[in-house]
């Protein structure tokens, strides 16, 4: 069939749409120019929905409303896009990613069931693999998305889930995924069944992929569950030959699969064991029984100034609790004092602070704090035992000492040496355990004191009783 004048400028439009994509993920290489590759990005979706309406009114649609349906869609998603975004406060935002990535894989598998089921006679096999792809990560995406999505908000019912036996459950329903995708392409005269247990069967193998899987690396698995947007956006943009899909999708899977290596790497997490639950489970050992040894030895603000204000070297520790109690800018403001006075300040990040990778950079970056001394878990390690006072605000699991000890949800993960610090002051709301469910071993530190109490108030209460040493 020859082209038609409208089909060729569509796929020149959609390439362009593609090269913005690329353009906009590599100006996200750095903070300075995220937020310009993030409108970049953004510019070249816009461009190729509104070529693909131009395509649909010049070619012709089946009815209107067909169109109307579509509009009123559109309309509605471009609404809740806004407003989560504009409302959904940044620790949050973990759980706001999970949940696009239900969508988006969610839509991806509709596309995908569509252009197997929509016509009469059989698809092509390439058809049929590509759109049955699509529909088995899509629908996986779907359901491992809203578990964790309800794990990282904290919903009891969804965090208490067990899964015993695992294993057995991740084999059987991989197995009979695939199975079912086999048969769907062997037997495309029965697509309706084979797609529907393709589904059901990928829907299935997403809830016992996440059950399992605990806090300590949930990090890894939005990575992962992200990528599999992607691919499942790729795989629908192949059934359906648009250019824009392929490369987005595309993009979104190799950046997710990029990302999940490194997030393992530095969880120290094998990827393929994250993947079938083999880590941080909901029945992972919790730690010995008794708990850490000693005693929390409480601190106060003016006292803490004291430190702060006599010390050489300071260095930060953000964590999520920082991000919930939108402290970022008190924190901030605390460094630009200590530096005015002479005191060298840093701040350690580590890979997961915040419960994604980046959210800790965004929130200090949110509060003008200079890039430059935002530094990495393997630079800053290094400098801990040069650190007059380490204080952590909010930050639990990813400084705890019993990550170097067997037999805990967060064993083998790398943490910041903040015990190794000459002193540590504790910035925290209450006695409460972290998101992996056990004891900090650090807080019983001969070395570390405790400061309780909201991390905003506190370090205002710190600000005020430095500014009154200075002075």
């Amino acid at each position: 069939m020859t082209a038609q004048p409208i089909d060729i400028v569509a796929w020149f439009v959609y390439l362009l749409s593609a090269v913005m994509f690329v353009m906009g993920l590599h100006y996200m290489n750095s903070p300075k120019t995220a937020r310009k590759g993030n409108s970049i990005s953004a510019v070249g979706m816009i461009i190729a929905v509104v070529m693909a309406f131009i395509k649909l009114f010049v070619s012709g649609f089946v009815n209107g409303i067909a169109v109307i349906v579509l509009i009123v869609g559109i309309a509605i998603g471009a609404l809740a896009g806004v407003v989560s975004a504009k409302k959904v406060k940044m620790t949050d935002m973990p759980q706001l990613v999970s949940i696009f990535n239900t969508v988006g894989g969610g839509a991806a598998a509709l596309v995908a069931l569509n252009d197997i089921l929509a016509n009469d006679h059989a698809p092509s096999l390439v058809v049929l693999i590509t759109a049955g792809l699509g529909v088995m990560i899509g629908s996986v995406t779907f359901t491992g998305s809203l578990i964790a999505a309800g794990k990282l908000q904290g919903i009891r019912w969804v965090k208490n889930l067990k899964l015993p036996g695992k294993g057995f459950w991740n084999v059987l329903f991989i197995v009979l995924t695939i199975a079912s995708l086999v048969m769907l392409c062997v037997f495309p005269s029965q697509r309706l069944l084979w797609s529907i247990l393709t589904t059901v069967f990928a829907l299935c193998y997403g809830l016992v992929f996440v059950i399992p899987i605990g806090g300590a690396d949930m990090p890894v698995v939005i990575s992962v569950l992200n990528a599999c947007t992607g691919t499942a956006v790729a795989m629908s943009g192949l059934a359906i030959d648009n250019v824009a899909l392929i490369v987005a999708g595309a993009l979104v899977g190799s950046a997710g699969v990029t990302l999940s290596v490194l997030m393992s790497k530095a969880m120290n997490r094998p990827l393929m064991s994250v993947l079938a639950g083999g880590f941080g489970g909901s029945d992972a050992a919790s730690g010995s029984a008794d708990g850490p040894e000693g005693t929390m030895k409480e601190t106060t603000p003016d006292d803490l100034a004291v430190q702060l204000v006599y010390a050489d070297k300071v260095i930060f520790v953000p964590g999520f609790g920082l991000a919930q109690a939108q402290a970022q800018r008190e924190l901030a403001d605390l460094g630009e004092l200590l530096k005015e006075h002479g005191v060298e300040v840093e701040y350690a990040i580590h890979p997961v602070a915040g419960r994604m990778p980046g959210h800790m950079n965004v929130l200090l970056a949110e509060a003008n704090v200079p890039y430059d001394e935002l530094i990495d878990l393997d630079d800053i390690n290094p400098q801990f035992p040069t650190a007059n006072v380490s204080l952590v605000v909010g930050a639990n699991d990813v400084t705890n000492p019993a990550a170097r000890k067997p037999g805990t949800p967060v064993s083998g993960m790398p943490i910041l040496d903040v015990d190794k610090s000459q002193n540590v002051v504790v910035m925290k709301r209450g006695r409460g355990r972290g998101y992996a469910g056990i004891e900090n071993e650090l807080y019983y530190e001969d070395n570390t004191q405790m400061l309780f109490g909201d991390a905003k108030q506190s370090l205002q209460e710190v600000i005020a009783a430095v500014k009154e040493l200075l002075n």
